[in-house]
């Protein structure tokens, strides 16, 4: 019984893969320009997303600069410094400084120390 459900299984099978659309993938050669031009693009991509945030958009409202006037220069900017700026971007801190998290955990170690050696 398990043979025949087998046998049909696996015709079933072939048929399908028979059918199946082929897709050969294609290696070739690529330019220089066409790589620098994708990673300039890049890296506008990521100023421009930077200026779209909230927060530097407010920061950028108190110092009086306009977003779409932002936006227009970093769009006349040339590709050296739309990479010199993104590589800023990129390098900066995520979040806060490490600063709340050893002092942290430095209370936590004083409450362990504590708990340990007055709790005897």
């Amino acid at each position: 019984m398990k043979s025949v459900w087998a046998r049909t299984l696996c015709r079933l099978l072939m048929v399908l893969t028979a059918l199946s659309p082929l897709q050969f993938a294609q290696a070739g050669m690529i330019g220089t320009d066409q790589v620098a031009s994708a990673a300039s693009q890049a890296d506008r991509s990521t100023v421009l997303q930077f200026l779209g945030r909230p927060e530097v958009a407010s920061q950028l409202q108190s110092l009086g600069v306009d977003g779409a006037r932002a936006q227009d220069r970093v769009a006349a900017m040339t590709d050296q410094e739309v990479q010199q700026l993104a590589g800023k971007i990129q390098n900066m801190p995520v979040g806060a400084d490490d600063t709340g998290t050893i002092i942290l955990v430095l209370i936590i170690a004083a409450a362990v120390v504590w708990w340990v050696w007055f709790r005897r």
